[in-house]
């Protein structure tokens, strides 16, 4: 178990590119922090500078206290878990196991020990005889998860590790990761695209855009208090819906989108804040399940929209409409009978409203 911290850390190639650009992070003992963003974001570059697998062109990284910058992945004390699980084919599944520590010169009464117990946590016990191609894709990811926790290093790394399973099985390998996390007690840092995995998983989550991480945070907070426009539209599936507009203060502040087909009140929660935005430009979003076509309580604007596309999910649909000409979305409970061109009354949750700067994209509250 130990404390990682990555001080000023940054990657950069041949051409000046700056791919990891100056990451700053603390992740505590006992930890499960999840990094997270869009293909070349620079997570995995940043988690192969932590394994030792890609050199460090600035910054120090230190774990448990010591840095490591000059060491070899082999003396790091990590194990590190990847996409492509990466077994022997001619070995079984405990001879995978027990595979790096016997390189390691470890006995072979405390080999046995190891696998025994990784199989008990990992409920593979069963399956120790039979060879990867016996196995299914959650079982053989499993397998990768037991030849790591077989080393017990202060530190795991996953590298997108559910990335080759399906829906279903990804959803039960995520639930068996964080379970196991809790049997471990033991630090660990998880990369992902997928920021249902990120907000299902992770104590704490790192949002990374072009190198530069965006926002660290619970993941809630990253729900209903991300720092800027990138971090709102990025967590959240549908993602956040933005329109441009300004603030129009008419003896009541409002919001009027930029070719006036939406006007909103602005509540009293938001109305210090905004004030000092009178005729100036900002932009609005709002998730698609703060579109309601029940009438919530208090607080809304009803607006009239075009169905344009829906799409039904069991008890929810998604309905697709234009507002000034930008796509929005609204997830609504499924009504019968809702089609393409329908008109209808939309219901917006105006305390559910976010704000932005139209310059700097950051969150005005």
């Amino acid at each position: 178990m130990a404390e990682v911290s990555l001080i000023n850390l940054s990657k950069i190639y041949d051409n000046n590119n700056k791919v990891v650009n100056n990451v700053n992070l603390k992740i505590h003992d006992k930890e499960f922090v999840v990094i997270v963003g869009p293909s070349g974001c620079g997570k995995s570059t940043t988690l192969r500078m932590i394994a030792g697998l890609e050199e460090i062109s600035e910054g120090e990284i230190y774990i448990d206290g010591k840095c490591v910058n000059n060491l070899p992945p082999k003396d790091r004390d990590i194990s590190m878990v990847f996409q492509n699980y990466a077994l022997y084919p001619h070995m079984t599944v405990y001879e995978n196991m027990a595979f790096g520590l016997k390189i390691r010169k470890f006995d072979k009464h405390e080999i046995d020990k190891r696998v025994k117990e990784a199989a008990r946590i990992l409920e593979l016990e069963k399956l120790l005889s039979r060879k990867p191609k016996e196995l299914s894709g959650g079982q053989r990811q499993r397998v990768a998860l037991g030849r790591a926790i077989v080393r017990n290093p202060k530190v795991f790394l996953f590298d997108e590790p559910l990335s080759n399973l399906d829906a279903k099985l990804r959803v039960n390998m995520r639930a068996e990761i964080a379970k196991l996390h809790k049997k471990l007690q033991t630090t660990m840092i998880y990369v992902t695209h997928d920021q249902i995995e990120a907000m299902t998983m992770g104590d704490r989550i790192v949002v990374m855009k072009d190198g530069v991480i965006q926002q660290v945070d619970v993941p809630m907070n990253l729900y209903f208090k991300p720092h800027n426009k990138f971090v709102a539209g990025f967590i959240g599936s549908p993602a956040m819906n933005f329109i441009n507009g300004k603030i129009i203060n008419d003896g009541r502040l409002k919001f009027v989108s930029s070719k006036n087909g939406l006007s909103l009140y602005i509540t009293p929660e938001y109305y210090d804040i905004l004030k000092k935005y009178s005729n100036k430009e900002i932009i609005i979003g709002i998730r698609p399940e703060h579109i309601k076509y029940e009438k919530p309580e208090h607080n809304y604007s009803t607006i009239t929209i075009t169905s344009e596309l829906v799409e039904p999910i069991g008890n929810e649909s998604i309905v697709y409409f234009t507002i000034d000409d930008v796509q929005f979305t609204a997830k609504i409970n499924m009504v019968n009978g809702l089609h393409l061109n329908n008109s209808i009354e939309l219901h917006l949750e105006l305390n559910n409203l976010h704000f932005f700067d139209k310059d700097s994209e950051i969150s005005i509250i």
